[in-house]
Protein backbone atom coordinates (compact mmCIF):
# COMPACT_ATOMS: atom_id res chain seq x y z
CA UNK A 1 0.00 0.00 0.00
CA UNK A 2 2.97 2.56 0.82
CA UNK A 3 4.77 1.86 -2.29
CA UNK A 4 1.34 2.05 -3.91
CA UNK A 5 1.14 5.51 -2.80
CA UNK A 6 4.69 6.72 -3.36
CA UNK A 7 4.22 5.67 -7.25
CA UNK A 8 1.13 7.39 -7.33
CA UNK A 9 2.24 10.75 -5.86
CA UNK A 10 5.49 10.34 -8.14
CA UNK A 11 2.94 9.53 -11.58
CA UNK A 12 1.38 12.58 -10.13
CA UNK A 13 4.18 14.71 -9.91
CA UNK A 14 5.28 14.01 -13.10
CA UNK A 15 1.85 15.14 -14.61
CA UNK A 16 2.19 18.53 -13.00
CA UNK A 17 5.73 19.18 -14.43
CA UNK A 18 5.03 18.49 -17.68
CA UNK A 19 2.06 20.99 -17.09
CA UNK A 20 4.36 23.27 -15.95
CA UNK A 21 2.72 23.55 -12.89
CA UNK A 22 4.45 24.10 -9.73
CA UNK A 23 7.19 25.23 -11.07
CA UNK A 24 9.05 26.80 -7.82
CA UNK A 25 9.07 23.71 -6.46
CA UNK A 26 12.49 22.62 -7.84
CA UNK A 27 14.28 25.17 -6.47
CA UNK A 28 18.11 25.48 -7.49
CA UNK A 29 18.94 22.02 -7.33
CA UNK A 30 19.00 19.05 -5.38
CA UNK A 31 21.68 16.37 -3.15
CA UNK A 32 21.04 12.65 -4.15
CA UNK A 33 21.90 10.40 -1.73
CA UNK A 34 22.36 6.46 -2.75
CA UNK A 35 23.86 3.46 -0.46
CA UNK A 36 24.62 0.80 -2.73
CA UNK A 37 24.65 0.17 -6.78
CA UNK A 38 25.23 -3.39 -7.58
CA UNK A 39 23.68 -5.77 -10.11
CA UNK A 40 20.50 -6.73 -8.60
CA UNK A 41 20.28 -10.40 -6.77
CA UNK A 42 16.79 -10.93 -6.13
CA UNK A 43 17.91 -12.09 -2.56
CA UNK A 44 13.88 -13.24 -0.55
CA UNK A 45 12.63 -11.62 0.84
CA UNK A 46 14.24 -8.08 -0.10
CA UNK A 47 14.28 -6.44 3.29
CA UNK A 48 16.77 -3.36 2.33
CA UNK A 49 15.68 -2.97 -1.19
CA UNK A 50 15.45 1.04 -0.58
CA UNK A 51 19.43 0.68 0.61
CA UNK A 52 20.35 -0.15 -3.35
CA UNK A 53 20.10 0.66 -7.15
CA UNK A 54 21.44 -0.94 -10.51
CA UNK A 55 24.43 0.80 -11.73
CA UNK A 56 21.74 0.64 -14.94
CA UNK A 57 19.21 2.70 -13.24
CA UNK A 58 22.32 5.52 -12.25
CA UNK A 59 22.95 5.66 -15.56
CA UNK A 60 19.50 6.41 -16.44
CA UNK A 61 19.25 8.95 -13.49
CA UNK A 62 22.51 11.05 -14.37
CA UNK A 63 21.03 10.87 -18.65
CA UNK A 64 17.66 11.99 -17.62
CA UNK A 65 19.18 14.83 -15.02
CA UNK A 66 21.40 15.58 -17.92
CA UNK A 67 19.16 15.95 -20.76
CA UNK A 68 16.47 18.27 -17.92
CA UNK A 69 20.02 20.60 -17.96
CA UNK A 70 21.09 20.06 -14.58
CA UNK A 71 24.83 21.06 -13.78
CA UNK A 72 26.43 18.08 -12.25
CA UNK A 73 28.39 19.96 -9.22
CA UNK A 74 30.83 18.40 -5.86
CA UNK A 75 29.13 19.19 -2.53
CA UNK A 76 31.95 21.60 -1.33
CA UNK A 77 30.17 23.49 -4.06
CA UNK A 78 26.39 23.88 -2.65
CA UNK A 79 27.10 26.86 -0.42
CA UNK A 80 28.72 29.25 -2.63
CA UNK A 81 26.15 28.25 -5.40
CA UNK A 82 23.16 28.61 -2.74
CA UNK A 83 24.11 32.07 -1.70
CA UNK A 84 24.71 32.77 -5.96
CA UNK A 85 22.19 30.84 -7.96
CA UNK A 86 23.45 30.00 -11.21
CA UNK A 87 21.71 30.10 -14.32
CA UNK A 88 21.09 26.34 -14.62
CA UNK A 89 19.85 23.37 -11.78
CA UNK A 90 22.57 21.47 -10.17
CA UNK A 91 22.58 18.10 -9.22
CA UNK A 92 24.92 16.80 -6.42
CA UNK A 93 25.66 13.20 -5.54
CA UNK A 94 26.27 11.39 -2.43
CA UNK A 95 26.70 8.02 -1.01
CA UNK A 96 26.43 6.88 2.49
CA UNK A 97 28.52 4.37 4.33
CA UNK A 98 31.71 3.49 1.76
CA UNK A 99 30.50 0.31 0.00
CA UNK A 100 32.48 -1.36 -1.87
CA UNK A 101 30.73 -1.53 -4.70
CA UNK A 102 30.87 2.87 -4.94
CA UNK A 103 34.78 1.92 -6.46
CA UNK A 104 33.72 -1.17 -8.11
CA UNK A 105 30.05 -0.03 -9.79
CA UNK A 106 29.41 3.20 -8.93
CA UNK A 107 32.86 4.65 -9.80
CA UNK A 108 32.85 4.10 -13.96
CA UNK A 109 29.23 5.30 -13.89
CA UNK A 110 29.95 8.42 -13.01
CA UNK A 111 33.29 8.21 -14.79
CA UNK A 112 31.68 8.29 -17.89
CA UNK A 113 29.49 11.47 -16.98
CA UNK A 114 32.27 13.56 -15.08
CA UNK A 115 29.84 14.01 -12.28
CA UNK A 116 32.32 14.55 -8.82
CA UNK A 117 29.95 12.50 -5.74
CA UNK A 118 31.09 12.44 -2.22
CA UNK A 119 31.11 9.56 0.07
CA UNK A 120 30.39 9.65 3.86
CA UNK A 121 32.36 7.48 5.90
CA UNK A 122 31.67 5.94 9.25
CA UNK A 123 34.72 4.93 10.82
CA UNK A 124 33.61 1.99 12.88
CA UNK A 125 32.05 0.26 9.66
CA UNK A 126 35.75 1.17 7.70
CA UNK A 127 38.02 -0.20 10.90
CA UNK A 128 35.36 -2.93 11.36
CA UNK A 129 34.85 -1.94 15.19
CA UNK A 130 31.12 -2.23 14.51
CA UNK A 131 28.72 -3.92 12.58
CA UNK A 132 25.17 -2.97 10.39
CA UNK A 133 22.64 -3.75 12.26
CA UNK A 134 20.05 -3.57 9.05
CA UNK A 135 22.12 -6.41 7.13
CA UNK A 136 23.08 -8.39 10.06
CA UNK A 137 18.98 -8.53 10.50
CA UNK A 138 18.04 -8.90 7.27
CA UNK A 139 20.32 -11.83 6.57
CA UNK A 140 18.56 -13.35 10.14
CA UNK A 141 15.58 -13.25 8.81
CA UNK A 142 15.47 -14.47 5.58
CA UNK A 143 17.87 -17.38 7.43
CA UNK A 144 15.24 -18.10 10.47
CA UNK A 145 12.01 -19.53 11.37
CA UNK A 146 11.76 -18.38 14.99
CA UNK A 147 13.67 -15.61 16.12
CA UNK A 148 14.15 -15.21 20.32
CA UNK A 149 15.97 -11.93 21.25
CA UNK A 150 16.37 -10.32 24.38
CA UNK A 151 16.51 -6.55 23.10
CA UNK A 152 16.30 -3.25 26.26
CA UNK A 153 12.73 -3.31 25.85
CA UNK A 154 12.35 -6.47 26.48
CA UNK A 155 12.38 -9.98 24.89
CA UNK A 156 10.19 -10.85 21.80
CA UNK A 157 9.69 -14.00 20.16
CA UNK A 158 8.58 -14.03 16.70
CA UNK A 159 8.09 -16.89 13.92
CA UNK A 160 9.69 -16.34 10.89
CA UNK A 161 8.42 -18.97 8.81
CA UNK A 162 6.50 -17.29 6.21
CA UNK A 163 7.86 -13.93 3.92
CA UNK A 164 4.83 -11.87 5.33
CA UNK A 165 5.92 -12.73 8.96
CA UNK A 166 9.62 -12.08 8.08
CA UNK A 167 8.35 -9.03 6.53
CA UNK A 168 6.85 -8.07 10.28
CA UNK A 169 9.90 -9.86 12.17
CA UNK A 170 12.11 -7.28 10.66
CA UNK A 171 10.05 -4.11 11.01
CA UNK A 172 9.66 -4.89 14.61
CA UNK A 173 13.02 -5.67 15.35
CA UNK A 174 14.06 -2.41 13.61
CA UNK A 175 11.85 -0.32 15.38
CA UNK A 176 13.14 -1.24 18.55
CA UNK A 177 16.63 -0.47 17.54
CA UNK A 178 17.36 3.02 16.55
CA UNK A 179 16.89 4.27 20.25
CA UNK A 180 17.73 5.64 23.14
CA UNK A 181 19.93 2.08 23.90
CA UNK A 182 20.69 1.28 20.06
CA UNK A 183 23.85 -0.25 21.09
CA UNK A 184 22.57 -2.73 23.48
CA UNK A 185 19.88 -3.55 20.85
CA UNK A 186 22.68 -4.24 18.50
CA UNK A 187 25.34 -6.64 20.75
CA UNK A 188 21.92 -8.23 21.42
CA UNK A 189 21.07 -8.79 17.64
CA UNK A 190 24.49 -9.56 16.89
CA UNK A 191 24.45 -12.23 19.48
CA UNK A 192 21.04 -14.16 18.08
CA UNK A 193 22.96 -14.11 14.69
CA UNK A 194 25.73 -15.41 15.73
CA UNK A 195 23.59 -18.73 17.12
CA UNK A 196 22.27 -18.80 14.02
CA UNK A 197 25.73 -18.92 12.15
CA UNK A 198 25.98 -15.67 11.04
CA UNK A 199 29.30 -13.29 11.69
CA UNK A 200 27.86 -9.85 11.69
CA UNK A 201 31.30 -8.28 11.43
CA UNK A 202 32.11 -10.76 8.38
CA UNK A 203 28.92 -8.93 6.63
CA UNK A 204 31.01 -5.67 7.25
CA UNK A 205 34.41 -7.11 5.72
CA UNK A 206 32.60 -7.80 2.52
CA UNK A 207 30.66 -5.18 2.31
CA UNK A 208 32.83 -1.92 3.51
CA UNK A 209 35.78 -0.02 2.41
CA UNK A 210 38.16 -0.46 4.73
CA UNK A 211 41.12 2.61 5.20
CA UNK A 212 43.77 1.57 2.25
CA UNK A 213 39.99 1.41 -0.50
CA UNK A 214 38.97 4.23 0.59
CA UNK A 215 42.82 6.04 0.68
CA UNK A 216 42.79 4.69 -3.06
CA UNK A 217 38.92 6.01 -4.34
CA UNK A 218 39.71 9.69 -2.37
CA UNK A 219 43.11 10.05 -4.92
CA UNK A 220 40.51 9.72 -7.79
CA UNK A 221 39.68 13.24 -9.34
CA UNK A 222 35.49 13.12 -8.95
CA UNK A 223 35.89 11.50 -5.21
CA UNK A 224 35.63 13.27 -2.09
CA UNK A 225 35.46 12.60 2.03
CA UNK A 226 32.53 13.54 4.19
CA UNK A 227 32.30 11.87 7.48
CA UNK A 228 29.48 10.10 8.77
CA UNK A 229 30.49 9.63 12.79
CA UNK A 230 31.42 6.60 14.02
CA UNK A 231 29.31 4.27 15.15
CA UNK A 232 26.38 4.89 12.94
CA UNK A 233 23.86 5.59 16.26
CA UNK A 234 20.79 7.42 15.88
CA UNK A 235 22.77 10.71 17.45
CA UNK A 236 19.97 12.89 19.44
CA UNK A 237 19.80 10.42 21.98
CA UNK A 238 23.80 10.77 22.91
CA UNK A 239 25.14 12.63 25.78
CA UNK A 240 27.15 15.27 24.96
CA UNK A 241 30.60 13.83 25.59
CA UNK A 242 29.62 10.92 22.98
CA UNK A 243 27.81 13.24 20.55
CA UNK A 244 31.18 14.95 20.72
CA UNK A 245 33.27 11.98 19.87
CA UNK A 246 31.26 10.88 16.90
CA UNK A 247 31.35 13.92 15.28
CA UNK A 248 35.38 14.98 16.11
CA UNK A 249 36.60 11.40 15.57
CA UNK A 250 34.97 10.68 12.94
CA UNK A 251 36.12 14.19 11.03
CA UNK A 252 39.71 12.85 11.97
CA UNK A 253 39.48 9.91 10.92
CA UNK A 254 38.57 10.98 7.42
CA UNK A 255 41.42 13.38 7.47
CA UNK A 256 43.34 10.58 8.30
CA UNK A 257 42.75 8.67 5.18
CA UNK A 258 42.73 11.16 2.75
CA UNK A 259 45.01 13.97 3.94
CA UNK A 260 42.43 16.76 4.05
CA UNK A 261 39.94 17.74 6.33
CA UNK A 262 36.61 16.99 5.60
CA UNK A 263 33.74 19.37 4.87
CA UNK A 264 30.77 17.69 5.32
CA UNK A 265 29.11 15.63 7.19
CA UNK A 266 25.88 13.15 6.89
CA UNK A 267 23.64 12.33 9.88
CA UNK A 268 23.36 8.52 10.88
CA UNK A 269 19.59 7.60 9.79
CA UNK A 270 19.33 11.49 8.47
CA UNK A 271 16.43 11.80 9.76
CA UNK A 272 14.65 13.27 13.53
CA UNK A 273 16.77 10.29 15.02
CA UNK A 274 20.23 12.12 14.29
CA UNK A 275 19.04 15.32 13.56
CA UNK A 276 18.06 18.38 15.67
CA UNK A 277 19.33 21.93 17.14
CA UNK A 278 21.79 19.98 19.31
CA UNK A 279 23.36 17.58 16.75
CA UNK A 280 23.76 20.45 14.08
CA UNK A 281 25.25 22.98 16.62
CA UNK A 282 27.92 20.27 17.33
CA UNK A 283 28.26 19.66 13.33
CA UNK A 284 28.96 23.15 13.09
CA UNK A 285 31.88 23.56 15.90
CA UNK A 286 33.67 21.04 14.74
CA UNK A 287 33.90 22.78 11.53
CA UNK A 288 32.47 21.69 8.75
CA UNK A 289 31.24 23.49 6.51
CA UNK A 290 27.88 21.68 5.92
CA UNK A 291 25.48 18.75 6.56
CA UNK A 292 23.18 16.72 5.04
CA UNK A 293 20.34 14.92 6.03
CA UNK A 294 17.94 12.38 4.86
CA UNK A 295 14.68 14.64 4.79
CA UNK A 296 13.31 14.60 1.11
CA UNK A 297 13.32 17.94 -0.51
CA UNK A 298 15.15 20.34 -3.15
CA UNK A 299 17.62 23.30 -2.28
CA UNK A 300 16.42 26.85 -2.48
CA UNK A 301 18.89 30.06 -1.11
CA UNK A 302 19.97 29.06 1.91
CA UNK A 303 22.59 30.29 4.89
CA UNK A 304 23.49 30.31 8.42
CA UNK A 305 22.20 27.29 10.70
CA UNK A 306 20.37 25.97 7.94
CA UNK A 307 23.28 24.66 5.54
CA UNK A 308 24.07 22.43 8.27
CA UNK A 309 20.29 20.43 8.13
CA UNK A 310 20.31 20.19 4.06
CA UNK A 311 18.05 18.05 2.51
CA UNK A 312 18.88 15.20 0.49
CA UNK A 313 16.66 13.11 -2.34
CA UNK A 314 16.84 9.21 -2.17
CA UNK A 315 17.51 6.72 -5.26
CA UNK A 316 14.92 4.04 -3.99
CA UNK A 317 15.83 0.70 -5.31
CA UNK A 318 11.76 0.52 -5.48
CA UNK A 319 11.64 3.50 -7.74
CA UNK A 320 13.76 3.09 -10.57
CA UNK A 321 12.92 4.73 -13.94
CA UNK A 322 14.03 7.73 -15.90
CA UNK A 323 10.57 9.31 -14.78
CA UNK A 324 10.62 9.02 -11.12
CA UNK A 325 13.86 10.82 -11.55
CA UNK A 326 12.41 13.60 -13.11
CA UNK A 327 9.69 13.51 -10.75
CA UNK A 328 11.66 13.23 -7.69
CA UNK A 329 13.98 15.87 -8.84
CA UNK A 330 11.09 18.58 -9.85
CA UNK A 331 10.31 18.64 -5.70
CA UNK A 332 6.65 18.70 -6.29
CA UNK A 333 6.58 15.19 -4.42
CA UNK A 334 7.96 16.86 -1.57
CA UNK A 335 4.93 19.54 -1.87
CA UNK A 336 2.34 16.65 -1.81
CA UNK A 337 1.39 15.43 1.62
CA UNK A 338 0.99 12.69 2.50
CA UNK A 339 1.60 10.57 -0.70
CA UNK A 340 5.39 11.36 -1.18
CA UNK A 341 6.59 12.83 2.46
CA UNK A 342 9.24 9.94 2.07
CA UNK A 343 10.67 7.01 0.26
Amino acid sequence: MRYSLISGGLKLSLLLQRMKLMKGARGLGAIFTLHQVRPYAAPQPDLNRHLEITPDFLDLSLQTLQKEGYEFLPLAEVPSRLASPGERPFAVFTLDDAYINTRRVALPVFERFSAPFTVFVCKGLCERSHTMWWETLARLVRQAERIEIELPSGPLDLLTDTVARKKAAFRRISAEIAGPRESEAIGALDMVAADHGIDARALVEEAILDAEGLRQLSRHPLVSLGAHSVSHQAMTFLDDLDLKREVFASADYVESISGEKPLSFAYPYGDGRSVDLRTARQVRQAGFDLAVTTLPGTLKATSGERIFTLPRISLNGHFQSPQDVQALASGIPFRLKPAVRRN
